[in-house]
């Protein structure tokens, strides 16, 4: 379930979520349900609620008990019993439905409007009758006090079958060419039809006589608007005895009282698409009128928007459960939709546990979709002005920016750029002068943008398009000249090389490289060509020409160079342009005077230059000079080869020949400053343990054994091993 809120009402989209496939197991499903989210979370109000490709129709019986649609493909009309919360029957058909209608309070007497002119008539146990009407229909009307049917089509004339007499009676011809709606009014009946040509002819059935002609086209187009063609009557719909409703196929809906020929109001959608269907909501005096991308929900007395439904696939049908703040769509989809909006009305008696759920949903805050307001970014606000709004009403944070009225941003962009529409209208001049340029003769002519790319690109086309013609089967490349993906970077002005950047004159070198070892490749290539015109047998490479391993290196060598010095005079023009900067803060100092005393108006920032900064050092070392930092530094941007060179010369590394002619290099760690004190505290220790020693000559033993200084034997300090006398 979908849940969304467009003008802080809350919309439910109970067909939201993954449908399950019908040749899975009950097995399968139940796994299914159990390890994925959204297969729980959905809730499957009515089983097989879908067609088996699109819905073209969708109706509900008065009973409330039956719902059905007509789809494809197959061509079939599907009935399912809302007590039952499932599917009751399916029939397949011939043709496709144009239209159909119940005629009964259930499901027991059907009528259907099929494609190749044929009508068709069901009842409760299936087919009951079928027969032709002289042209192609597009919608019929029954008219219940006379049990006629009015079929309105590709004719001028509005055919009546008799249901009671069975049999067709003499036709309505009207002043349309065609006809593509029609409409019976419940209280007076009225029959009304709408045109191609953009009107509405009302007739009384009683005396089968027109009654009156409404021009419905001249009153939907907004003034000053260009018209192309007269709007079509897409759309009729009849409210009580006096009200109508008329939709045209250029995306307005025009309510009008019967009695006058002004339209009482003119709603747009702006999509410019033909409106499908519309209905009237009673109890809030509300009109829900639905094209093929939006549902919109208006007041009928102010046209005020109420709220707003976009699905996700294009509609074909809109359907109101009677009574309740339910809806069905049928869609270009196979699923059809359902959404229950809580404000419209309660839910219905067979699913009357969906307000227990919304009321449940309702304390856990959702997220809000804003309808007629623009997102703009800080950014947006600096541009236009309107910084010092942030904080305000007018202004809703959300994510990284703020909501705003779209009338307020539409007033202020015209404030702040009062010639916006003219310069895009003088731009889209000339991109059509220049759409018609290209079918004249080409001439190579620099763009505006990147004009020095361009001409690179196109010296080296030349190139190598001149190499291709010499090759028997050789073909150009495409050049980025004649790319449609890169032809806004020679267009528009914000694709600018700046060459003066820091990124550019950095990356420069190593462009200018490749480039040159791509003009040393083509050249290459040319003289490889030419040698195989000339059909040289002897392959020799010509003399004082290097390897390329050589010349690879001395490219490598020389790229290196160049970017050094192009950091070396990156790093000296920020010095310079730092040294300029304090200059010119000296020179823009003012002297003021507080207290008898003269104080600087920069006192601030030469404190905080004039303040010492501060080095911490680690445990163990000994602070020196900053000298060895430089050294350091210097030492880490040297090459291996200084390197070697200076810890040769240190002793720290010796290197030696051995006897089998390779050689032998040796190096001697560095020790630390803890190290070294570590092992001068270890000798001190040392010389202080040998100072504290006692001698043990004064001591002697009997027989064999330890002697003195007199005893053989090898010892030291004295001792050995041998005989003694005393």
């Amino acid at each position: 379930m979908q849940i969304s809120s467009v003008n802080d009402v809350k919309i439910y989209n109970l067909s939201y979520g993954k449908s399950l496939p019908e040749w899975l197991s009950d097995r399968k499903k139940r796994q299914l349900q159990k390890k994925d989210v959204d297969i729980q979370r959905r809730i499957e109000l009515i089983q097989d609620f879908e067609m088996p490709t699109v819905c073209t129709s969708i109706k509900v019986s008065r009973d409330g008990q039956f719902i059905l649609a007509a789809g494809t493909y197959k061509p079939r009309i599907r009935c399912y019993d809302t007590y039952q919360l499932s599917l009751k029957f399916e029939r397949c058909l011939d043709s496709d439905v144009v239209a159909f209608d119940i005629l009964s309070d259930d499901y027991s007497k059907l009528v259907f409007l099929h494609s190749d002119r044929y009508i068709e008539f069901h009842s409760q146990h299936g087919h009951y009758y079928k027969t032709r009407i002289p042209k192609f229909g597009r919608d019929f009307s029954y008219h219940y006090p006379s049990c006629d049917l009015f079929f309105v089509g590709t004719s001028s004339e509005v055919f009546r079958l008799n249901l009671e007499q069975g049999r067709f009676l003499n036709s309505l011809q009207t002043d349309a060419v065609e006809n593509n709606v029609c409409d019976i009014n419940p209280v007076h009946h009225l029959f009304a039809t709408g045109t191609s040509e953009g009107r509405v002819e009302c007739w009384d059935p009683r005396v089968r006589n027109r009654v009156g002609i409404l021009d419905c086209a001249l009153s939907s187009l907004p003034e000053g608007a260009e018209v192309q063609g007269l709007p079509a009557i897409s759309a009729l719909k009849f409210n009580g005895s006096l009200t109508m409703a008329a939709g045209t196929s250029t995306g307005q809906v025009l309510l009008y009282d019967l009695r006058s020929n002004q339209p009482l109001l003119v709603k747009d959608h702006f999509y410019n698409l033909p409106i499908k269907s519309l209905h009237f909501h009673d109890q809030l005096d509300l009109i829900v009128s639905a094209d093929s991308k939006i549902i919109k929900i208006w007041n009928k007395d102010t046209g005020k928007v109420f709220s707003s439904i976009q699905p996700q696939t294009n509609i074909n049908d809109v359907c109101i459960y009677p009574n309740t703040g339910m809806l069905f769509t049928a869609n270009e989809d196979p699923k059809m939709n359902t959404f229950y909006i809580p404000a419209l009305g309660p839910a219905p008696r067979w699913c009357s546990f969906l307000d227990n759920l919304t009321e449940e949903l309702e304390e856990s805050p959702e997220s809000t979709v804003y309808d007629d307001y623009k997102f703009v970014t800080r950014k947006d606000l600096e541009n236009l002005g309107l910084s010092h709004l942030v904080g305000s009403s007018l202004l809703r944070a959300y994510m990284h920016g703020y909501f705003m009225d779209i009338r307020l941003y539409h007033k202020v962009k015209t404030m702040a750029n009062p010639f916006a529409y003219e310069e895009y209208r003088k731009d889209k001049i000339r991109q059509k002068i220049e759409e018609s340029r290209t079918q004249r003769v080409q001439v190579k002519k620099l763009p505006k943008v990147n004009k020095e790319l361009a001409l690179k690109l196109m010296e080296e086309g030349d190139t190598e398009a001149e190499l291709a013609s010499r090759k028997k089967k050789g073909k150009a490349l495409p050049s980025i000249l004649g790319d449609d993906r890169f032809k806004v970077m020679f267009e528009n002005p914000e694709y600018q090389v700046d060459e003066h950047s820091e990124e550019f004159r950095l990356l420069n070198p190593i462009v200018s490289k490749v480039g040159q070892k791509r003009k040393k490749k083509l050249r290459l290539l040319a003289q490889q060509v030419a040698a195989s015109q000339q059909a040289d047998e002897e392959e020799e490479e010509p003399e004082g020409r290097a390897s390329s391993e050589e010349e690879s290196s001395d490219d490598d060598k020389s790229w290196v160079e160049e970017v050094r010095e192009q950091r070396r005079l990156l790093r000296q023009e920020d010095r310079d342009r730092q040294r300029q900067r304090r200059k010119e803060v000296d020179r823009n100092t003012v002297l003021l005077e507080e207290n008898g005393g003269e104080i600087t108006a920069n006192m601030a920032e030469s404190k905080k230059t004039s303040q010492p900064q501060f080095y911490q050092i680690k445990a163990g070392e000994e602070f020196r000079s900053f000298n060895d930092m430089a050294r350091k530094q210097r030492l880490q941007k040297a090459s291996l080869e200084d390197r070697l060179k200076l810890e040769e010369h240190t002793g720290t590394s010796n290197m030696a020949d051995t006897a089998v002619g390779s050689k032998q290099l040796t190096f001697t760690l560095k020790k630390s400053e803890q190290q070294k004190k570590q092992q001068q505290a270890e000798r001190e220790h040392h010389e202080e343990r040998k100072k504290l020693r006692r001698s043990a000559g004064h001591l002697s033993s009997r027989g064999r054994g330890w002697g003195g200084s007199s005893g053989r034997g090898r010892g030291r300090g004295g001792r050995g091993r041998g005989r003694g006398r005393y």
